[in-house]
């Protein structure tokens, strides 16, 4: 199939395809591009006709993921709307909801420890989604007078490592890590407490 694809000029993407697998078998390390290139069915050689070498692939694999993430990250903010606060735990499980369904781009994007400033496409991919989740932590403290809100890029960055922790710990499967309830309402539990802790939402909701 992928030798296919190379045939019909889509030799780009099926070693994209190819090496999306490998990372969700062996890891975003446990591979080499000549493991990539057989997988896409094509020699090593063929692999520089679009790549610089194989942390350029992966790198592509996650400007991919974060654009997608991106994408979904704003479906589920949904210009604030039902709430503010709806909105932003919507942000939380739309998270969840990517890990799951694309594993091989979250661990590109997470796991294979390539810089996110590594290139400009990648970079401006990753700010856009960190920029839903700072637009949603504004809208949610605005109430609060100026002198007494906490910096919207300090709760933002708790909520994001919030959301990465359960999907590490409980979300995806991990060793010994079978979660006491479903990664959902761990989330959604965290996100809760967090936020009354700084005021941010009344006691009651």
């Amino acid at each position: 199939m992928s030798k296919r694809g190379y045939h019909h000029g889509n030799l780009r993407q099926a070693l994209i395809d190819a090496t999306l697998e490998l990372i969700e078998k062996q890891s975003p390390q446990g591979f080499t591009l000549s493991d990539a290139a057989k997988s896409a069915g094509v020699t090593p050689a063929a692999v520089y006709r679009h790549f610089a070498g194989r942390d350029d692939l992966v790198m592509e694999i996650a400007r991919q993921g974060f654009e997608m993430f991106a994408d979904l990250m704003e479906h589920a903010y949904n210009g604030g709307r039902p709430s503010a606060l709806a909105a932003f735990e919507a942000t939380g499980r739309a998270y969840l909801a990517f890990a799951r369904k694309f594993p091989g781009h979250y661990m590109a994007m997470f796991e294979s420890g390539i810089s996110l400033n590594a290139n400009p496409e990648l970079s401006l991919a990753a700010e856009r989604a960190r920029a839903v989740l700072m637009r949603a932590a504004e809208t949610l403290s605005q109430h609060i007078p100026a002198g007494r809100r906490p910096p919207a890029a300090m709760f933002a960055a708790h909520i994001w490592a919030l959301s990465h922790g359960v999907v590490e710990l409980f979300s995806r499967g991990a060793p010994g890590s079978r979660a006491p309830f479903p990664p959902e309402d761990l989330l959604e539990s965290g996100i809760g407490i967090y936020l009354r802790g700084l005021g941010l939402v009344p006691p009651d909701q």
